[in-house]
C-alpha cells in the first residue's frame, strides 16, 4: 500500500506540473511571489536568492533552478515551497497539484533583530504596500543621499512591473546598510496609515456632467448594439432575438471550467495581477464579435458589470484607418462618444479612477502594426501614433489600472503581448445544443428548422463545421440549397462558401430567371473585381474601403448590390466606407481570384500562401514565426490558403473549368500538393531522435494542423497517402492546439493512412462528442488515444467503444476531466469483455459513482490483459471500491491502480475492509512479468489496511 508522500517526493513528482503553473501565463509575477515568502520564512539565504534570478536566464529555467534548490535542501524546505506555491497560485491551477500537510503553514521564525532582516521577513508585504509607492519612497532615499538618481532611474525602468520595481528597491536598500532600511521602512509604515486599498471604500462624487456622459455613452452603444452587426445587410436580427451563448473556457489550465460573461473580466482565472488585459480569444468565426457586441449591450442597459461606471469600446479595424497622431483623450472622445460639455473634467474623472473604466478591443489580429514594446508611451494628454498609443495601452504602461478586454484569433496573439495578459479566455464556439438553439432562433417557421437539424446531424461533417458560428449563419441561411443536397451534403468548408455564394448570385437575379450550372462563368467579372479587391487588401490588412478604393478596384454598382460587399458601421468620418460581409468572406474571395486569374504571377502568391520553411533542429520547431507560414503575419491569408486547396479540389473541377482551362487548374493544384508536402516533411525532418528508452514523438505546432485542414479541403485520398506515407513516430501530440470537431475531421481523413500505429494524444482541446465521431475512422491507426478535457458526454463514449472492439492496434485510453457519468461504464465494461488486449483505460476526475464501478467490475472479472485502471476524482465509495476489489483479486495482469477523491470526498475514506486487505495482499506478489501491482489510494484521510 502506497504510504503517504513526504513532500521532496510530491515536489519530484509534480515537477513539470510545477513548472508548468509557474510558466504559464509568461509572468514571472508568481515565481517572484514565491521567493518572496521563501525568504521571508528563511527557507532561502540570500544567496539562493542570487542563485535563482541569474539575470538571462529563462522563466523555466529559473523556476527549475528553484525546483532543484528546495529539493536538495531537504522534505522542510520543500515543506514551505508548497506551502508559498499553495498560497501564490490561482485557485484554477491548484485543482490538480498536491500540496499534502504544507499548504497550512505559518512562518515560526523569531523576530528580526534588525532593520535589513526585517526586509527580508516582511518582503511579501513591503511588495505589497510600496508597489503604488514606489517614486515616493525613492524620492525620500535620494533626497537622504542613499541612493542616486541613476539608481532610481534603473529601479524605475519602464521594462520592470511595480512589483518588480518594489523588489529591485528593496535588493539595492538591502546594501545600502542598516539607515538606509530604517528609512524604507519609516516610509512604508506612514504610507501604510494612509492608502486605501483600490476598489475597497473608494468613495467618490459622480459629478452631474460625468453622469450626463455615462448616460449618452449608455444611450449610444445600446443603439449599436441592438441589432446583430456581425452579418451586416443579412436581415434585422435583433441581438436579443437571436444571440446564442458560446462556449467560454479558461485558457492555461488543466480544467475546463466553463464561464459566464462577467467571469470574463472577474477575478475567476486570474494568472497575472499585476496585469490588465484580458484576452478573448478563437478561431475566425466563432463568435467574439457578437460576444462583445453582446457584453456591450447588457453593459449599456445596467444589467452586467455594475463595477464599471464607463465602457468605451474600439474596433481595431477602425483604428486602422486612424492615420493622425492622437492623445489618449482624442482617442476616447472621438471613437467612442463626444461629450456635450466639460471634457477636461471628464477626462480627469477617467485618470482619477481607473478601476471604474472599461476598454474593449475587437479584432487584434485585424490590426495592421505587429506588436511591440520598444516605444514607451505613458503620457495621457501628449499625441502618438495609433500602435505606439495601442501597444502601450496593452501593456499597462498607459492608463495603468484600466481593465481592458481584447478578442484576437488565437494564433495572432504574439508572445510579447502574452506577459502582459491577466488571463485568457477562450471562445470554443457552440455545443450541439447551441447549434440547435441558434438554428431554431434564425427560422420563425418550427418545421423548417427541424428540417435543417435534421439535414445537419445526417452529416456529422457539416455538424462538425457548425460548432463554429459563422458557418452555423451561413448554413441557416442557405437552408433551401441545403436541403436540396439530399443526402450528400456539404463536406469541407469551401464546400459551405462555395454554397453561400451560389445563395447569393441566386437571390440577386431577376425572377423568373434561373442559375443554371455555370453560374461561376455567369459571374466572372464581379467574382474577379471583388477578389482582385479582396486579395489585394489582405496582403496589407486591410479590411475597410472608402468609395474612391473601390471604385480605383473597377467595382460596381452591380457588384456591390449582390450583397458580399456592404456599407461599412464601424467608420465615423465623411463618406461612404465598405467591407466585406465576413473576414472569412474576404478571403474566400481572394481565393478565388488567384484560381481564376491567369497571370502567370499567382506562382510565386501560391509559393507565398504556403511558404513554410524549414526549422533548424529540434529548437526551430518552436520558433512559430518562421514556421508558420502565413499565419503569424496575417492569419486571413492561412484562411485563404485553405479555401485555395479546396478549390482546387478534383470535384469542384467542373464548376471552375468553365472559365478557367484545365492545364492551369492542374498546374496551380500540383503547385499546391507539393508546398504541402513540403510543409509537411519539413515536420517531420524536425522530430529529435527519441532518448533511449522512451518512444520517438512529435510535438505538432498549430501549422501543422492547418496543412493537415488544407489537405482535407482537397479531398484526395493519394494526397493525404502521399504526405504521411514517411511519418514515423510512435506518439503525435497535439495538447492545446484548438483541435475541435472540423479540425478532428481533418486528422482523421489524413491519418488514417499512417503506415503503423500510433498514440495520438489531444488533450485540453474542444474535441467533444461530435468530434470523437469524427476520428473514428483513423481509431484503426491509434494504439493510444489521449482525450483529456475535452468535454467528451457518454454518448461519444457509445460511439468510440463501438468502433474501438473492432480495431485491433487500439489498447489505450485516457478521458480524464470529461464529462462521463456511470452510463460510460456499461460501454467500457462491454469493451473490458470483449477486447482481450485491452491495456489501460484511465477515467479520472468525472462522475462516476459506486453504481459505475460496480458496472466497471463486471468486466474487470472477464478481462486478462488491463494493466493500467484509472478512477482517481470520480465518487465510487467503500462500495465501489471493494466491488472492484473482487474483481480484481484474480488478475494477474493489472499493474496500476489508482482511486484518489476529490478534495474534501469523505465518502472515499477507505476503511479497513476486505478491499484494502485484499489490494495488499496482491501487491505483495510478484508477478512472472516482474512487475508488481502498485495500489494507490489517496484521499482526505490516510487508508488504512489490516495487514
Amino acid at each position: 500500500m502506497e504510504r503517504r508522500m513526504s513532500a521532496q517526493q510530491l515536489v519530484l513528482r509534480q515537477r513539470a506540473e510545477l513548472v508548468r503553473a509557474l510558466c504559464c501565463g509568461g509572468s514571472s509575477e508568481g515565481l517572484e511571489s514565491i521567493l518572496d515568502l521563501l525568504l521571508s520564512w528563511g527557507a532561502l539565504v540570500w544567496e539562493d536568492y542570487l542563485n535563482v534570478c541569474v539575470a538571462g536566464k529563462t522563466l523555466c529555467s529559473r523556476t527549475r533552478e528553484l525546483l532543484d534548490l528546495a529539493y536538495s535542501k531537504g522534505e522542510s524546505t520543500c515543506c514551505l515551497l508548497l506551502a508559498a506555491l499553495s498560497h501564490v497560485l490561482p485557485d484554477a491551477q491548484k485543482d490538480n497539484l498536491r500540496f499534502g500537510k504544507c499548504s497550512n503553514i505559518q512562518n515560526s521564525l523569531e523576530m528580526p533583530t534588525s532593520a535589513t532582516l526585517t526586509l527580508l521577513s516582511d518582503r511579501p508585504d513591503l511588495v505589497t504596500q510600496l508597489r503604488n509607492c514606489v517614486e515616493g519612497a525613492l524620492g525620500i532615499l535620494v533626497e537622504k543621499g542613499f541612493i542616486t538618481s541613476s539608481e532610481c532611474e534603473e529601479i524605475q525602468l519602464p521594462v520592470y512591473t511595480s512589483s518588480q520595481q518594489v523588489r529591485r528597491l528593496l535588493d539595492l536598500v538591502k546594501c545600502k546598510g542598516e539607515v538606509a532600511a530604517e528609512v524604507l521602512l519609516q516610509f512604508s509604515k506612514r504610507i501604510q496609515k494612509t492608502v486605501v486599498p483600490p476598489n475597497k471604500n473608494d468613495t467618490f462624487t459622480m459629478s452631474a456632467s460625468v453622469a450626463e456622459y455615462q448616460k449618452k455613452l449608455c444611450s449610444s452603444i445600446s443603439a449599436q448594439s441592438h441589432f446583430l452587426s456581425t452579418y451586416s445587410d443579412t436581415g434585422k436580427f435583433s441581438l436579443d432575438d437571436i444571440y446564442t451563448e458560446g462556449l467560454l473556457e479558461l485558457g492555461q489550465t488543466s480544467t475546463q471550467k466553463s464561464l459566464n460573461l462577467e467571469d470574463v473580466v472577474g477575478p475567476v482565472g486570474t494568472l497575472n495581477m499585476e496585469a490588465d488585459t484580458v484576452l478573448v480569444s478563437g478561431e475566425a468565426g466563432s463568435g467574439k464579435s457578437t460576444f462583445l457586441q453582446r457584453l456591450h449591450l447588457l453593459w449599456a442597459r445596467k444589467t452586467v458589470l455594475h463595477n464599471y461606471l464607463l465602457l468605451f469600446p474600439f474596433s481595431c479595424r477602425k483604428l486602422n484607418t486612424e492615420q493622425q497622431d492622437l492623445s489618449l483623450k482624442e482617442l476616447l472622445f472621438l471613437h467612442c462618444c463626444w461629450p456635450d460639455r466639460d471634457q477636461d473634467q471628464l477626462f480627469q474623472f477617467i485618470l482619477d479612477h481607473p478601476h471604474l473604466v472599461l476598454f474593449t478591443f475587437d479584432g487584434l489580429d485585424e490590426f495592421k502594426q505587429t506588436f511591440s514594446d520598444d516605444q514607451r508611451h505613458c503620457c495621457p494628454t501628449q499625441p502618438a501614433p495609433m500602435p505606439v498609443l495601442f501597444f502601450n495601452l496593452m501593456q499597462g504602461s498607459l492608463m495603468k489600472g484600466v481593465r481592458k478586454l481584447v478578442t484576437s484569433r488565437t494564433e495572432a496573439v504574439p508572445p510579447i503581448l502574452r506577459q502582459y495578459l491577466r488571463k485568457e479566455v477562450l471562445l470554443k464556439g457552440f455545443s450541439p445544443d447551441g447549434i440547435d438553439c441558434f438554428v431554431r432562433k434564425h427560422h420563425s417557421d418550427p418545421g423548417v428548422a427541424s428540417h435543417v437539424l435534421e439535414s445537419l446531424w445526417s452529416n456529422t461533417a457539416l455538424l462538425g463545421l457548425c460548432h463554429i458560428p459563422v458557418f452555423c449563419w451561413i448554413v441557416s441561411k442557405c437552408y433551401k440549397e441545403l436541403l436540396g443536397f439530399g443526402n450528400s451534403g456539404p463536406q469541407t468548408i469551401t464546400d459551405v462558401y462555395l454554397m453561400v455564394l451560389q445563395h447569393f448570385f441566386h437571390h440577386r437575379i431577376s425572377k423568373g430567371n434561373r442559375l443554371g450550372k455555370g453560374w461561376v462563368q455567369q459571374h466572372f467579372d464581379t467574382i474577379m473585381r471583388l477578389g482582385k479587391l479582396a486579395l489585394q487588401a489582405l496582403e496589407n490588412s486591410h479590411y475597410i474601403f472608402s468609395e474612391t478604393e473601390v471604385q480605383n478596384g473597377g467595382v460596381t454598382e452591380e457588384d456591390i448590390s449582390k450583397g458580399f460587399l456592404i456599407q461599412s458601421k464601424n467608420i465615423s468620418f465623411d463618406g461612404i466606407h465598405y467591407e466585406f460581409l465576413h473576414v472569412t468572406m474576404q478571403s474566400f474571395f481572394a481565393a478565388l481570384f488567384i484560381i481564376l486569374d491567369s497571370n502567370s504571377n499567382n506562382h510565386h502568391t501560391i509559393k507565398r500562401l504556403f511558404q513554410t520553411p524549414r526549422p533548424e533542429g529540434c529548437l526551430g520547431i518552436l520558433q512559430a514565426k518562421k514556421y508558420d507560414g502565413p499565419s503569424t503575419e496575417n492569419p486571413n491569408l492561412q484562411i485563404t490558403s485553405t479555401f485555395v486547396s479546396g478549390l482546387l479540389s478534383k470535384r469542384h473541377q467542373s464548376l471552375l473549368l468553365q472559365c478557367h482551362p484545365i492545364q492551369t487548374l492542374n498546374k496551380k493544384r500540383k503547385q499546391v500538393v507539393k508546398c504541402v508536402s513540403r510543409g509537411m516533411q519539413n515536420h517531420f525532418k524536425s522530430i529529435p531522435r527519441p532518448v533511449k528508452g522512451e518512444k520517438k514523438s512529435m510535438h505538432a505546432m498549430p501549422g501543422f494542423v492547418w496543412l493537415i485542414k488544407c489537405i482535407y479541403e482537397m479531398q484526395d485520398s493519394e494526397v493525404a497517402k502521399n504526405v504521411v506515407a514517411t511519418l514515423e513516430v510512435e506518439h503525435l501530440k497535439l495538447t492545446y492546439c484548438n483541435i475541435g470537431p472540423l479540425e478532428c475531421t481533418a486528422l482523421a481523413f489524413v491519418l488514417q493512412h499512417l503506415q503503423s500505429p500510433v498514440g495520438l494524444q489531444l488533450d485540453s482541446n474542444s474535441v467533444g462528442d461530435v468530434g470523437v465521431e469524427q476520428l473514428l475512422p483513423c481509431l484503426h491507426v491509434c494504439h493510444s488515444l489521449y482525450l483529456r478535457n475535452n468535454n467528451i458526454s457518454d454518448e461519444g463514449i457509445a460511439k468510440l467503444v463501438e468502433k474501438g472492439i473492432q480495431c485491433q492496434t487500439f489498447k489505450k485510453i485516457a478521458l480524464f476531466n470529461n464529462k462521463l457519468t456511470d452510463v460510460c461504464t456499461q460501454h467500457f465494461a462491454y469493451l473490458l469483455k470483449t477486447k482481450q488486449n485491452f491495456l489501460s483505460l484511465r477515467l479520472g476526475n468525472n462522475n462516476i459513482t459506486a453504481a459505475g464501478a460496480e458496472q466497471l467490475a463486471e468486466g474487470l472479472r472477464c478481462c486478462q490483459s488491463l494493466q493500467f485502471l484509472g478512477l482517481w476524482g470520480n465518487n465510487i465509495g467503500d462500495k465501489g471500491a471493494e466491488a472492484l476489489s473482487h474483481a480484481l483479486e484474480d488478475s494477474r495482469t493489472l499493474v496500476w491502480l489508482s482511486l484518489e477523491a476529490h478534495a474534501g470526498c469523505q465518502v472515499e475514506n477507505i476503511k479497513p475492509t476486505k478491499t484494502s486487505a485484499t489490494l495488499t495482499r496482491a501487491s505483495d506478489e510478484t508477478y512472472p512479468s516482474g512487475r508488481k501491482w502498485s495500489w494507490q489510494c489517496r484521499s482526505t484521510g490516510p487508508c488504512q489496511s489490516n495487514s
